[in-house]
Protein backbone atom coordinates (compact mmCIF):
# COMPACT_ATOMS: atom_id res chain seq x y z
CA UNK A 1 0.00 0.00 0.00
CA UNK A 2 1.16 3.55 -1.24
CA UNK A 3 1.35 5.87 1.78
CA UNK A 4 0.23 9.49 0.62
CA UNK A 5 1.50 12.74 2.67
CA UNK A 6 -0.57 15.87 2.37
CA UNK A 7 0.89 19.25 2.66
CA UNK A 8 -0.10 20.81 6.08
CA UNK A 9 -2.50 23.85 6.11
CA UNK A 10 0.45 26.24 7.23
CA UNK A 11 2.40 25.10 4.17
CA UNK A 12 -0.11 26.20 1.72
CA UNK A 13 -0.10 29.43 2.90
CA UNK A 14 3.32 29.63 2.46
CA UNK A 15 3.08 28.62 -0.81
CA UNK A 16 0.54 31.38 -2.36
CA UNK A 17 2.48 33.90 0.02
CA UNK A 18 5.35 33.32 -2.06
CA UNK A 19 3.98 32.80 -5.54
CA UNK A 20 2.21 36.51 -4.70
CA UNK A 21 5.48 38.06 -4.05
CA UNK A 22 7.66 36.55 -6.92
CA UNK A 23 4.58 37.33 -9.09
CA UNK A 24 5.10 40.51 -11.68
CA UNK A 25 3.00 43.41 -9.87
CA UNK A 26 0.17 44.98 -12.43
CA UNK A 27 1.19 47.58 -14.80
CA UNK A 28 -0.85 49.82 -13.24
CA UNK A 29 1.11 50.02 -10.10
CA UNK A 30 4.81 50.57 -11.62
CA UNK A 31 3.61 53.99 -10.78
CA UNK A 32 1.33 57.13 -12.18
CA UNK A 33 1.30 58.47 -16.13
CA UNK A 34 3.00 61.90 -16.43
CA UNK A 35 0.69 65.03 -16.20
CA UNK A 36 0.02 66.45 -19.57
CA UNK A 37 1.17 70.19 -19.33
CA UNK A 38 -1.13 71.41 -21.47
CA UNK A 39 -5.26 70.22 -20.70
CA UNK A 40 -9.04 71.34 -21.90
CA UNK A 41 -10.65 71.08 -18.55
CA UNK A 42 -15.02 71.06 -18.38
CA UNK A 43 -16.24 73.53 -16.58
CA UNK A 44 -19.96 74.37 -15.60
CA UNK A 45 -22.29 76.56 -18.16
CA UNK A 46 -20.61 74.69 -21.29
CA UNK A 47 -17.14 76.09 -21.55
CA UNK A 48 -13.53 74.62 -21.38
CA UNK A 49 -10.81 76.04 -20.07
CA UNK A 50 -7.39 75.54 -21.90
CA UNK A 51 -4.87 75.03 -19.40
CA UNK A 52 -1.30 75.25 -19.36
CA UNK A 53 0.39 73.49 -15.99
CA UNK A 54 -3.12 74.80 -13.97
CA UNK A 55 -2.80 78.25 -15.70
CA UNK A 56 -5.71 79.39 -18.35
CA UNK A 57 -4.45 80.55 -21.33
CA UNK A 58 -8.13 80.35 -23.13
CA UNK A 59 -11.77 79.43 -22.62
CA UNK A 60 -14.02 78.21 -25.63
CA UNK A 61 -17.96 78.91 -24.72
CA UNK A 62 -20.71 76.91 -26.57
CA UNK A 63 -23.73 77.27 -24.52
CA UNK A 64 -26.89 77.38 -25.83
CA UNK A 65 -27.78 80.35 -24.62
CA UNK A 66 -25.04 81.78 -27.42
CA UNK A 67 -25.71 83.48 -30.58
CA UNK A 68 -22.31 81.43 -31.97
CA UNK A 69 -19.58 79.37 -30.14
CA UNK A 70 -16.41 81.72 -29.11
CA UNK A 71 -13.43 82.18 -27.35
CA UNK A 72 -12.82 84.50 -24.49
CA UNK A 73 -10.72 85.49 -23.31
CA UNK A 74 -7.25 84.79 -24.53
CA UNK A 75 -4.66 85.42 -22.02
CA UNK A 76 -1.39 86.89 -23.26
CA UNK A 77 1.97 86.31 -21.12
CA UNK A 78 1.49 88.76 -19.17
CA UNK A 79 -1.40 87.08 -17.46
CA UNK A 80 -4.12 89.57 -18.76
CA UNK A 81 -6.62 88.41 -21.69
CA UNK A 82 -5.71 90.46 -25.10
CA UNK A 83 -9.40 90.13 -26.65
CA UNK A 84 -12.68 91.53 -25.27
CA UNK A 85 -16.50 91.59 -25.83
CA UNK A 86 -18.01 93.52 -27.92
CA UNK A 87 -17.17 97.41 -29.10
CA UNK A 88 -15.59 99.74 -26.24
CA UNK A 89 -17.85 102.49 -27.65
CA UNK A 90 -20.75 101.00 -29.11
CA UNK A 91 -21.49 97.83 -26.80
CA UNK A 92 -24.93 97.34 -28.08
CA UNK A 93 -23.86 97.92 -31.99
CA UNK A 94 -20.96 95.26 -32.04
CA UNK A 95 -22.65 93.00 -29.25
CA UNK A 96 -22.00 90.63 -31.83
CA UNK A 97 -18.06 91.17 -31.51
CA UNK A 98 -17.57 88.20 -29.10
CA UNK A 99 -13.44 88.22 -28.55
CA UNK A 100 -12.66 85.92 -31.35
CA UNK A 101 -15.81 84.02 -33.56
CA UNK A 102 -16.50 81.66 -36.52
CA UNK A 103 -19.62 83.30 -38.50
CA UNK A 104 -20.33 84.97 -42.08
CA UNK A 105 -22.79 87.87 -43.08
CA UNK A 106 -24.40 86.34 -46.02
CA UNK A 107 -25.31 82.60 -46.22
CA UNK A 108 -27.73 81.93 -48.61
CA UNK A 109 -28.45 85.99 -48.06
CA UNK A 110 -29.35 85.05 -44.76
CA UNK A 111 -26.92 86.90 -42.23
CA UNK A 112 -25.12 84.81 -38.80
CA UNK A 113 -22.93 87.93 -38.05
CA UNK A 114 -25.09 90.20 -36.27
CA UNK A 115 -27.13 89.29 -32.97
CA UNK A 116 -30.46 90.48 -33.93
CA UNK A 117 -30.46 88.17 -37.35
CA UNK A 118 -32.05 84.97 -37.37
CA UNK A 119 -29.09 83.24 -38.34
CA UNK A 120 -27.48 80.91 -35.97
CA UNK A 121 -24.65 78.87 -35.16
CA UNK A 122 -25.91 76.28 -32.16
CA UNK A 123 -23.62 73.36 -30.07
CA UNK A 124 -24.61 69.82 -30.86
CA UNK A 125 -21.45 67.66 -29.08
CA UNK A 126 -18.72 67.99 -28.16
CA UNK A 127 -16.84 64.75 -30.23
CA UNK A 128 -13.43 65.09 -28.63
CA UNK A 129 -10.91 65.95 -25.39
CA UNK A 130 -7.58 65.49 -25.93
CA UNK A 131 -4.46 66.47 -23.53
CA UNK A 132 -0.74 66.25 -24.46
CA UNK A 133 2.44 67.98 -23.26
CA UNK A 134 2.37 70.92 -26.37
CA UNK A 135 -0.96 70.91 -27.12
CA UNK A 136 -4.93 70.36 -25.75
CA UNK A 137 -7.75 70.27 -28.37
CA UNK A 138 -11.09 70.40 -28.38
CA UNK A 139 -13.60 68.74 -31.26
CA UNK A 140 -17.20 70.23 -31.64
CA UNK A 141 -20.18 69.68 -33.86
CA UNK A 142 -22.29 72.59 -34.68
CA UNK A 143 -25.79 73.81 -37.09
CA UNK A 144 -25.97 76.99 -39.27
CA UNK A 145 -29.54 77.08 -38.42
CA UNK A 146 -32.05 79.97 -39.94
CA UNK A 147 -34.66 80.19 -37.19
CA UNK A 148 -37.01 81.07 -39.16
CA UNK A 149 -37.83 78.03 -39.90
CA UNK A 150 -35.42 75.52 -37.78
CA UNK A 151 -33.54 74.19 -41.08
CA UNK A 152 -30.00 72.91 -41.08
CA UNK A 153 -27.65 75.36 -43.74
CA UNK A 154 -24.59 74.06 -42.68
CA UNK A 155 -22.89 71.52 -40.37
CA UNK A 156 -19.77 72.52 -39.26
CA UNK A 157 -16.88 70.21 -37.54
CA UNK A 158 -14.76 72.40 -35.28
CA UNK A 159 -11.25 71.30 -33.62
CA UNK A 160 -10.00 74.11 -31.01
CA UNK A 161 -5.89 73.64 -30.47
CA UNK A 162 -4.04 75.59 -27.77
CA UNK A 163 0.08 75.01 -28.56
CA UNK A 164 2.15 75.92 -25.49
CA UNK A 165 5.09 78.45 -26.92
CA UNK A 166 8.64 78.93 -25.49
CA UNK A 167 8.37 82.58 -22.99
CA UNK A 168 4.54 82.08 -22.33
CA UNK A 169 3.40 82.42 -25.64
CA UNK A 170 0.43 80.34 -27.17
CA UNK A 171 -0.75 79.55 -31.18
CA UNK A 172 -4.36 78.86 -31.23
CA UNK A 173 -5.12 76.74 -33.80
CA UNK A 174 -9.47 77.00 -35.92
CA UNK A 175 -9.77 73.70 -37.81
CA UNK A 176 -12.74 74.07 -39.81
CA UNK A 177 -15.12 71.68 -41.64
CA UNK A 178 -18.09 73.28 -43.42
CA UNK A 179 -20.38 71.47 -45.53
CA UNK A 180 -23.76 72.02 -47.06
CA UNK A 181 -26.86 70.00 -44.76
CA UNK A 182 -29.18 69.27 -48.04
CA UNK A 183 -28.20 71.24 -50.87
CA UNK A 184 -25.94 74.34 -52.45
CA UNK A 185 -24.97 76.80 -49.71
CA UNK A 186 -23.82 80.19 -51.46
CA UNK A 187 -21.63 82.44 -49.06
CA UNK A 188 -22.36 85.82 -50.30
CA UNK A 189 -19.40 88.69 -51.15
CA UNK A 190 -18.79 90.21 -47.98
CA UNK A 191 -15.75 91.38 -46.01
CA UNK A 192 -17.37 90.04 -42.62
CA UNK A 193 -16.52 86.68 -42.25
CA UNK A 194 -14.62 84.28 -42.00
CA UNK A 195 -12.86 84.53 -38.73
CA UNK A 196 -13.28 87.56 -36.65
CA UNK A 197 -11.02 89.50 -33.66
CA UNK A 198 -11.67 91.88 -30.84
CA UNK A 199 -8.78 93.37 -29.53
CA UNK A 200 -8.51 94.55 -25.73
CA UNK A 201 -9.23 98.06 -25.76
CA UNK A 202 -5.63 99.39 -24.73
CA UNK A 203 -4.24 97.22 -27.48
CA UNK A 204 -6.34 99.34 -30.12
CA UNK A 205 -4.36 102.15 -32.22
CA UNK A 206 -7.03 104.74 -31.18
CA UNK A 207 -7.61 104.12 -27.50
CA UNK A 208 -4.06 102.39 -26.62
CA UNK A 209 -1.72 103.81 -29.13
CA UNK A 210 -1.45 100.02 -30.72
CA UNK A 211 -0.21 99.12 -33.50
CA UNK A 212 -1.51 96.84 -37.23
CA UNK A 213 0.96 95.22 -39.23
CA UNK A 214 0.88 92.71 -41.99
CA UNK A 215 3.08 90.36 -43.59
CA UNK A 216 3.43 92.65 -46.61
CA UNK A 217 5.65 95.06 -44.90
CA UNK A 218 2.64 97.30 -44.62
CA UNK A 219 1.15 99.30 -41.29
CA UNK A 220 -1.66 101.11 -40.01
CA UNK A 221 -5.50 100.90 -41.30
CA UNK A 222 -5.58 102.99 -44.33
CA UNK A 223 -2.54 100.53 -45.85
CA UNK A 224 -3.71 97.29 -44.56
CA UNK A 225 -7.41 97.74 -44.92
CA UNK A 226 -8.97 94.79 -46.89
CA UNK A 227 -5.66 94.06 -48.79
CA UNK A 228 -4.80 90.59 -49.06
CA UNK A 229 -1.69 88.92 -46.62
CA UNK A 230 -0.79 85.76 -45.15
CA UNK A 231 -1.17 87.49 -41.80
CA UNK A 232 -1.95 90.68 -39.90
CA UNK A 233 -0.61 91.43 -36.50
CA UNK A 234 -2.23 94.02 -33.86
CA UNK A 235 -0.10 94.73 -31.19
CA UNK A 236 -0.30 97.34 -27.85
CA UNK A 237 0.09 97.96 -24.18
CA UNK A 238 -1.90 95.23 -22.09
CA UNK A 239 -0.50 96.67 -18.84
CA UNK A 240 1.65 99.18 -17.44
CA UNK A 241 4.86 98.05 -18.52
CA UNK A 242 3.76 95.16 -20.88
CA UNK A 243 2.92 95.43 -24.65
CA UNK A 244 1.27 92.44 -26.03
CA UNK A 245 -0.30 91.08 -29.50
CA UNK A 246 -2.09 88.54 -31.07
CA UNK A 247 -1.13 88.01 -35.32
CA UNK A 248 -4.38 86.26 -37.34
CA UNK A 249 -2.78 83.75 -39.71
CA UNK A 250 -4.17 82.43 -42.57
CA UNK A 251 -3.55 79.20 -43.79
CA UNK A 252 -2.02 78.61 -47.25
CA UNK A 253 -4.75 76.02 -48.26
CA UNK A 254 -7.53 77.84 -47.43
CA UNK A 255 -10.03 78.71 -49.95
CA UNK A 256 -8.97 82.75 -51.95
CA UNK A 257 -5.38 82.63 -49.55
CA UNK A 258 -3.91 84.96 -49.12
CA UNK A 259 -7.14 86.58 -47.71
CA UNK A 260 -8.18 90.23 -47.60
CA UNK A 261 -8.16 91.28 -44.05
CA UNK A 262 -10.97 93.74 -42.80
CA UNK A 263 -8.99 95.90 -40.16
CA UNK A 264 -10.13 98.74 -37.93
CA UNK A 265 -8.15 101.24 -35.59
CA UNK A 266 -10.55 100.56 -33.35
CA UNK A 267 -9.40 97.38 -32.21
CA UNK A 268 -10.66 94.58 -34.72
CA UNK A 269 -9.54 92.32 -37.48
CA UNK A 270 -10.90 89.72 -39.68
CA UNK A 271 -9.97 87.49 -42.72
CA UNK A 272 -12.53 87.77 -44.71
CA UNK A 273 -12.86 84.67 -47.01
CA UNK A 274 -15.24 85.89 -48.87
CA UNK A 275 -14.00 89.56 -49.56
CA UNK A 276 -13.56 89.31 -53.60
CA UNK A 277 -16.46 87.18 -54.43
CA UNK A 278 -18.86 84.81 -53.65
CA UNK A 279 -18.22 81.12 -52.69
CA UNK A 280 -20.23 77.83 -53.48
CA UNK A 281 -20.83 75.39 -50.62
CA UNK A 282 -21.83 71.71 -52.58
CA UNK A 283 -23.33 68.88 -49.87
CA UNK A 284 -20.60 66.40 -51.19
CA UNK A 285 -17.32 68.92 -51.10
CA UNK A 286 -16.74 70.34 -47.72
CA UNK A 287 -15.42 73.67 -47.21
CA UNK A 288 -12.07 73.23 -45.34
CA UNK A 289 -10.12 75.99 -43.49
CA UNK A 290 -7.44 76.32 -41.07
CA UNK A 291 -6.86 79.54 -38.72
CA UNK A 292 -4.25 80.40 -36.93
CA UNK A 293 -3.51 83.44 -33.73
CA UNK A 294 -0.18 83.48 -32.79
CA UNK A 295 -0.44 85.08 -29.08
CA UNK A 296 2.94 87.20 -28.47
CA UNK A 297 4.84 88.81 -26.31
CA UNK A 298 6.00 92.55 -27.15
CA UNK A 299 5.79 94.16 -30.64
CA UNK A 300 7.05 90.66 -32.16
CA UNK A 301 9.80 91.61 -35.44
CA UNK A 302 8.56 90.84 -38.83
CA UNK A 303 10.85 88.14 -38.75
CA UNK A 304 9.54 86.24 -35.80
CA UNK A 305 6.37 86.41 -37.17
CA UNK A 306 6.95 85.02 -39.99
CA UNK A 307 8.80 82.04 -39.04
CA UNK A 308 5.86 81.20 -36.24
CA UNK A 309 3.84 81.93 -40.02
CA UNK A 310 6.16 79.00 -41.19
CA UNK A 311 6.08 76.33 -38.86
CA UNK A 312 1.72 77.07 -38.98
CA UNK A 313 1.47 75.81 -42.31
CA UNK A 314 3.92 72.96 -42.10
CA UNK A 315 2.07 71.18 -39.66
CA UNK A 316 -0.12 68.31 -40.90
CA UNK A 317 -4.00 69.46 -42.03
CA UNK A 318 -6.72 66.94 -41.02
CA UNK A 319 -8.17 64.73 -42.86
CA UNK A 320 -11.71 65.07 -43.68
CA UNK A 321 -14.27 64.02 -40.88
CA UNK A 322 -16.53 60.80 -42.80
CA UNK A 323 -19.15 59.02 -41.05
CA UNK A 324 -18.53 55.57 -40.22
CA UNK A 325 -21.00 52.88 -42.57
CA UNK A 326 -22.49 50.65 -40.07
CA UNK A 327 -22.53 46.89 -40.73
CA UNK A 328 -25.42 45.34 -41.30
Amino acid sequence: MKTYIYPSFFTLIGIVISTCISAEPPAQEKGPKPVPHMQVIPQPGQQVSFQRDGQEIARYHFGLDVRRPFIFPVIGPSGRSLTRMGHPHDPEGHSHHYSVWISHMDVNGLSFWEDRSKGRIIHQRVEKFEDADDHASITTLNHWINETNNTVLLVERRTTTAQSLPNGEELLVIDLQIEAKDKTITLGKTPFGLIGVRMAKTICVNDGGGTIRNSEGAEGEKDIFRKPAKWVDYSGPITANATEGITLFDHPSNTNHPSAFHVRSDGWMCASLTCGGSLIIEPVKPLMLRYGLYIHTGKAPPEQIQKQWDMFTRTPLPQPWKPVKKKD
